[in-house]
Formats: structure tokens, C-alpha cells, sequence
């Protein structure tokens, strides 16, 4: 046998059971352990009573423009018979148990508002299970060019809510589905969905009638759907304002969600401005990304204040609130602390008291709130750029909050 310098020879069979053992080891699987992902718990509204003092910046705001959007929900409560809960579940107690308070916000002048919220509410801190932050965007009325008739570019029509749409309200079937609606149209005998946005763009709906004004920018239209409201600028002269009449039950679709998959845009950069950046340098893709979102919007003619958001009020600019039915009623006061865009640029502290007023589509959970910043191009946006991380806490009727639990 032949040895190589510093080498020891090996025995024919030692060596192949070595090499057996190795291949052996080599075979041996060793477990690998993967974490197994943990379902977060049910979305769930909890609220913990607190002080008029634990409310940041609360003697600072202009509590006496909320009081002015806050009679204009007392106008609605007071058409409902006493007895009728404040939904959802009656956390606002009952129709009766804001006479008083309504009556009291009809006097109130604007030295007295703080006093008047402090001595008719308590605040309770809002949160998801422990998380007591949740998502704060914002809406505004938009702006629109259209004529009566189609042509000369106006090609786009803005539809009525047609005679055969059927919204269901889910709660009057299940507690546990109050806030929630469906939609369709009954064929046979049993509700159907209602046409998509792509099937309705493609002509559904065609030759009924519908069409309320026809508009020269589907982008515009499309954003229209988003915003629920607008004002449209007739060809020709005069102004049709338009607010929301029905949906057709097709979930909403946040379309920069897609775009930040398809990676046109980052997390960071979405908002309404680059999302109509977006569409407007790729014309010949924008039909398709705003289909995805098979959401569609019909609309009425408004006369008098407006818009008007779901609790068939007029909404005040920076006053009033959308949020989810499902966990807060409407026309409650709600003190917001979080951030928003400035008009100028950059952002500021956004701390101030709101009436929640009107609900969304993509307005979903405990704590989430649009915030309607009115009509023009400053309202445009603060609202289009509006995504910030904040918390709010719900004032509830004196004698309600009384008989609930101190923490729930």
C-alpha cells in the first residue's frame, strides 16, 4: 500500500462504514420548528371611563363649533321616539336621554361650550381589546366639471340609485350583525348581487334612465364614488350638488393596496394624490385598477346644507366624523388626538371635538375615523394626504355613563 506523506492508511471496511454512517446522518430529517401564526382576537370595543383632564389639549379646542354640529344631530334624535336605543346595542342609551341634552345645546353660547359638554358628558377612553390606536383618514366634497348631456367630452355619467336596489340592514336579522348592510336585487324570489362597478361601467344599467350629469373625467367620477359627495360645475353655468343615495353592495376595495402590491407605489407615498398620479400616467390601465374596486356609488340631487352623511344631517367641515356603526353610534361627541396634513405642508397636531355623523365602507373597526374636511382644494388635501395613527375617546350621556360599569 502505497501512503502519502502525513496520511494514516484506513482498512477497506472501516472505511465504507464510515462513509455508510455519514450518508446515514446526512439522511436523519431534524425537525424543523415553525411558529404557527396566531389569529388576533376579535375585533371588540372596550371602554374605560376617565376625566375631562386625561383628554390631551382638551381646554384648548373650539368646543362651540362642535356644539353647532352637535344640534344638527339633536335635529335628527328628535324625531325618534324616546324609547328607541342609540345604537349599536343602546351604548348611547335611548332617544329620551338626550332631550335634555339637546335642549341645553340649543342655548349654549360660545363661552359656555366647554362647560356644557363637561357638565351633560363623561369621556371614556375607546379601544380594540388592549390597543387603544387605531387608523384616522379623512374625506372631503369633490369637485367636478359635467353637463345634463352627454358630449363634448362629457362622457361619464353619475347614476340615481335605481328602483330595483334592496339595501338590507343585517341587524334587523342577527344582533350580532348590527352595522353591517347588504344589497342586491331580488330575482325569483331571492336576493342577488347587484351588478359590479365593472359590469355597470360595461353598460347594466344602460337605457333605464339613470343618469343624473354626465362628467368629462372618470378618475373625478371614480373619486366621487370614494368621497360619497360632490359639486358639480354644469357646462353652460349653475352647479349641481350630488350626495350619496346607494351602494350596490359590493365590498369596497382600497385600490392603492393593489398598487403598493403591483409596487407602483410604497406605503409610504400612497395617497389620494398619487393614486390620480398613478391613473393619469397610465390611462390605459386605470379602467381596470378602479374595476377592482367593485364598489359603485349611486347618487341624488342635494338642495339646502350639505352634504349630508349617514344620519341624514348636514356635515360640518372639521366637525364631523365617520365611523363604524357596528361599534359606535351616531351623534355622540368624540374627542380626536392624533395628527393631520397642513394645508401648507408638513403636519400638525390634530386634538379637537367631533359629532360622529356618517359611516364609510372603508371605515371598519373599534377605533377608525374619517374626518370630513368640507369642499375645495385645501379640504382636497388635508384629505387626500390624511393617514395618521391616533386615538379618541367617546362622551357619553351623563346618566348613561353612570350606569355602566367603570371599565368594560
Amino acid at each position: 500500500m502505497i501512503r502519502r506523506p502525513g496520511t494514516a492508511a484506513w482498512p477497506a471496511g472501516a472505511l465504507i462504514g464510515a462513509v455508510a454512517l455519514g450518508l446515514l446522518a446526512a439522511a436523519v430529517v431534524r425537525p424543523v420548528l415553525v411558529p404557527i401564526p396566531v389569529a388576533p382576537p376579535p375585533e371588540k370595543l372596550v371602554l374605560r371611563a376617565v376625566d375631562f383632564a386625561d383628554l390631551p389639549g382638551w381646554r384648548d379646542d373650539s368646543h362651540f363649533e362642535a356644539a353647532v354640529a352637535l344640534r344638527r344631530s339633536c335635529a335628527a334624535l328628535g324625531k325618534l321616539p324616546d324609547e328607541r336605543p342609540i345604537r349599536p346595542g343602546g351604548l348611547a342609551g335611548v332617544a329620551g336621554d338626550w332631550r335634555d341634552i339637546c335642549a341645553a345645546a340649543e342655548a349654549v353660547t360660545g363661552d359656555a361650550a366647554r362647560d356644557f359638554f363637561e357638565t351633560w358628558f363623561r369621556p371614556f377612553a375607546v379601544a380594540n381589546n388592549d390597543d387603544q390606536e387605531g387608523l384616522f383618514t379623512g374625506y372631503y366634497e369633490a369637485s367636478l366639471d359635467g353637463a345634463r348631456e352627454p358630449g363634448n367630452g362629457y362622457a361619464t355619467p353619475l347614476l340615481a340609485r335605481p328602483d330595483d336596489l334592496v339595501m338590507v340592514g343585517l341587524g334587523a336579522f342577527r344582533a350580532d350583525l348590527k352595522g353591517r348592510r347588504v344589497a342586491g336585487r331580488v330575482v325569483n324570489g331571492r336576493l342577488r348581487p347587484y351588478p359590479s362597478r365593472a359590469e355597470i361601467e360595461a353598460g347594466a344599467l344602460a337605457g333605464r334612465g339613470l343618469e343624473l350629469v354626465w362628467v368629462d373625467d372618470p378618475v373625478d367620477a371614480f373619486f366621487l364614488h370614494i368621497q360619497g359627495s360632490g359639486r358639480v360645475a354644469l357646462a353652460g353655468g349653475g352647479e349641481l350638488r350630488l350626495g350619496y343615495a346607494g351602494q350596490n353592495g359590493h365590498p369596497y376595495t382600497a385600490i392603492g393596496r393593489d398598487l403598493i402590491a403591483a409596487g407602483a407605489l410604497t406605503r409610504e407615498n400612497v395617497s389620494m394624490q398619487s393614486i390620480r398620479a398613478w391613473l393619469a400616467a397610465n390611462p390605459a390601465r386605470a379602467q381596470d385598477m378602479m374595476d377592482r374596486n367593485a364598489s359603485y356609488i349611486f347618487f341624488r340631487e342635494l338642495t339646502g346644507d350639505g352634504p349630508v352623511g349617514a344620519q341624514g344631517v348636514a356635515l360640518t367641515p372639521g366637525r364631523s366624523l365617520a365611523v363604524d356603526r357596528k361599534f359606535m353610534p351616531l351623534s355622540v361627541p368624540v374627542w380626536l388626538d392624533t395628527v393631520a396634513p397642513a394645508a401648507e405642508g408638513g403636519e400638525r397636531v390634530l386634538r379637537r371635538l367631533l359629532i360622529a355623523q356618517d359611516t364609510g365602507g372603508a371605515i371598519r373597526g373599534p377605533v377608525r375615523g374619517d374626518v370630513f374636511w368640507g369642499h375645495g382644494d385645501a379640504a382636497a388635501e388635508i384629505a387626500g394626504r390624511m393617514k395618521s395613527r391616533g386615538r379618541y375617546f367617546l362622551l357619553l350621556p351623563r346618566a348613561v355613563a353612570e350606569a355602566r360599569a367603570p371599565t368594560e
